[in-house]
């Protein structure tokens, strides 16, 4: 029987897909990504760029094993299929297969499944195509783009400032958090105030007078107008209107990122992980399925066969009624529409009946998928808004109300919405047209600075501003993180001092590069040469005649941040010690490096034990060359004696050797005696 090679990303995918195949195809994993650039060559980029930016690739670590693997299984094979995921990524990553493994035009297929369900894996396989080169070009262009930018960015500031990194990305998305942080240190809090009648079951607040608006800045403005009003407030106008509530279309990785983080408190990176998982496959009672589409992705777009089997499930399980339609929203521009929404891969596998093979977490997040997709293609909710308009003495106060007249997709969906009933009492059918308030209040407010972002902000301003791709969001925000140019307090952005020193350096220098417009622009530059619009190769050119000049001119106008001074003088020259940073952290060392080399070694604390039981030494506790601890002779290398588990003093009854302290155990180092 013919032999067909299946290769995938992911190795949980390997073994539904294999099922679904049946005999006759055997799937192994890449295990991700197999190859990157070299860090060879100019500024060690990897890349030739002075021969039409040529890459210069190589195995990445641990995956030369995989690499010949797969080239051996291939050799055996009838057909290779190249089936990684449905992006530019994953294209990439078939590419580098094909190229690695040696694989001929005429053996190979590329094949692209948006969920990993049986008819959906099957059909795929109907319906193979070849590598699109372009999608390929774009997502080499773009991690040539991010080398060439990290890579001298990074040197630049590492030397210059006391910050690690930058990047295309990144060093844009810090921007926007030190450009709010100074927004909210500008801002300067103006004084209101607000007039409020209080009544048995509502309130009205006063906001015209002379029925034009009416703004109270200080506390003696509103004891004039209080003097002027009485208790009895005249009902002038009563307005009801029935409005449409739409739902919100289906997610997409950006909003799916938001919601997670503003109604589940997940992050970004777990928020990705999670859904990765559900997309790749959850064994069930009986079969081993992904449970919803591809989940990197910017299109609201939903297939026609899922939408028919939702409306048949709505009309089934809630009433023709709730039949809704396509939510038809306007394309953005950037957005790569290749594949679908995040959704259910059936609408039949409810929340509820998977919940036992899913972990907590893992079901708080399906079942918000869930009912998105659902809810997006139910009927608009209906309200019934009443607004209320009272007089007192030329003052008008306003009264809101809101009612659900029809449930409509909320009927699904209220949990991840916040709307509640809010009813007024029936004053259009008053015999009187005058109620009394309780009281008359008034309060006093200032307006408010800009709200920091939150990493779900942070987050929708980047996908509105276009900047990077709803599968970069969480890393970016990760590495702001680590690097220690951000932190967080109460769950929002603060830039650090390095956050600030490094935006303010590079728009001193990279002001028409490092900005919102420009990167936004790259990624339309990248979207066509997916299209095959635009050519690559000229891209990186123009790109990199900007950029290159730009940088020496850093290297050679940017002030160097000087180093922090102890106030201690070499012991070895007499120049200053100053404060570095390493790869280890902060350490102390001399100014005239790298004329004089001295470092200053921190005494270490010399943490005893016990005495030894070999030769009468201590035990002390150490590290080892990877940072883990453990206890050894200080007598060492005379006396070798050494332990994992921290030693107590005390011999075993049984064989003489050391008592050690294991998981909240004593137990002897050597035998199964536990005291």
């Amino acid at each position: 029987m013919s032999k067909n090679l299946v290769i995938v990303e992911s190795p949980s995918k390997t073994k539904p897909i294999e099922k679904y195949l049946g005999t006759g195809y055997k799937v192994l994993s890449s295990k991700g990504h197999v190859r990157d650039l070299s860090t060879k060559g100019k500024y060690g980029f990897g890349v030739d760029v002075e021969n039409d930016f040529k890459p210069d690739y190589v195995p990445m670590k641990g995956k030369t094993s995989v690499i010949n693997e797969l080239k051996k299984e291939a050799k055996k094979a009838d057909r290779v299929y190249l089936a990684t995921d449905p992006d530019r990524e994953g294209e990439a990553i078939s590419w580098h297969l094909f190229d690695a493994l040696g694989l001929k035009e005429e053996n190979y297929d590329r094949v692209v499944f948006n969920e990993i369900t049986k008819d959906a894996v099957v059909n795929a396989f109907k319906n193979t195509r070849k590598i699109d080169k372009n999608l390929v070009n774009s997502q080499e262009t773009r991690r040539i783009l991010d080398r060439i930018i990290g890579f001298r960015l990074s040197k630049l500031i590492q030397s210059k400032t006391e910050g690690s990194s930058a990047g295309r990305v990144q060093s844009v998305a810090l921007k926007l958090i030190v450009d709010r942080e100074r927004e909210i240190e500008a801002f300067q809090a103006e004084e209101y105030w607000t007039i409020t009648g209080i009544f048995p079951s509502f309130e009205a607040e006063m906001f015209q007078y002379n029925h034009k608006d009416i703004e109270v800045k200080t506390e003696a403005e509103a004891n004039e107008i209080l003097d002027k009003l009485s208790n009895s407030f005249q009902i002038e106008k009563v307005d009801k209107k029935v409005k449409q509530k739409q739902s919100k279309p289906p997610f997409i990785t950006s909003t799916l990122q938001q919601d997670a983080s503003n109604k589940l408190g997940f992050n970004a990176r777990k928020t990705m992980q999670l859904a990765q998982k559900l997309y790749e496959g959850v064994e069930l009672a009986d079969e081993t399925v992904g449970l919803i589409s591809y989940m990197r992705t910017d299109s609201t777009r939903l297939s026609q066969t899922f939408i028919e089997s939702v409306y048949s499930f709505i009309e089934d399980k809630y009433g023709k009624e709730y039949v809704g339609s396509v939510k038809v929203m306007k394309k953005k521009e950037n957005v790569q529409d290749a594949h679908e929404a995040i959704r259910p891969t059936s609408i039949h596998r409810t929340p509820e009946s998977v919940k036992p093979f899913l972990s907590n977490d893992e079901f708080k997040l399906y079942r918000m998928i869930y009912y998105r997709a659902l809810a997006s293609l139910m009927k608009n909710a209906q309200t019934e808004n009443t607004t209320v308009i009272f007089d007192n003495n030329n003052y008008q106060f306003k009264a809101t109300g809101q009612v659900i007249v029809f449930d409509g997709y909320l009927k699904v969906f209220k949990d991840y919405e916040d709307i509640k009933d809010t009813e007024l009492p029936p004053f259009d059918t008053y015999n009187s047209k005058v109620v009394v308030a309780k009281t008359i209040e008034k309060t006093q407010h200032f307006t408010n600075p800009p709200a920091r972002y939150t990493e779900a902000k942070l987050i929708k301003e980047m996908e509105e501003l276009g900047i990077g791709r709803p599968s970069t969001y969480a890393t970016t925000v990760d590495i702001l993180k680590k690097r220690n140019y951000v932190t967080l307090v109460e769950k929002k952005f603060v830039p650090t001092e390095i956050g600030f020193e490094i935006t303010d350096r590079l728009q001193d220098c990279f002001s028409h590069l490092i900005n919102v417009e420009y990167t936004a622009n790259m990624e339309t530059d990248l979207d066509k040469i997916a299209e095959g619009k635009m050519d690559w190769v000229s891209t990186l050119r123009e790109f990199y005649n900007e950029f290159e000049p730009a940088v020496q001119n850093a290297f050679h106008e940017m002030p160097k941040k000087e180093a922090e001074k102890t106030g201690e003088d070499c012991p070895e020259c007499g120049s200053p010690l100053v404060v570095r940073k390493g790869k280890y952290g902060q350490f102390v060392a001399c100014s005239n490096y790298p004329t004089c080399k001295y470092i200053k070694s921190e005494p270490k604390e010399r943490v005893e034990i016990c005495d030894c039981p070999n030769c009468g030494s201590k035990i002390v506790e150490k590290k080892s060359k990877k940072g883990k601890v453990f206890y050894g002779c200080s007598n060492y290398p005379k006396c070798k004696t050494a332990y994992w588990d921290k030693p107590i003093g005390e011999k075993c009854p049984n064989c003489g050797e050391m008592l050690v302290e294991k998981k909240s155990k004593v137990k002897c180092s050597s035998c199964d005696y536990e005291k």
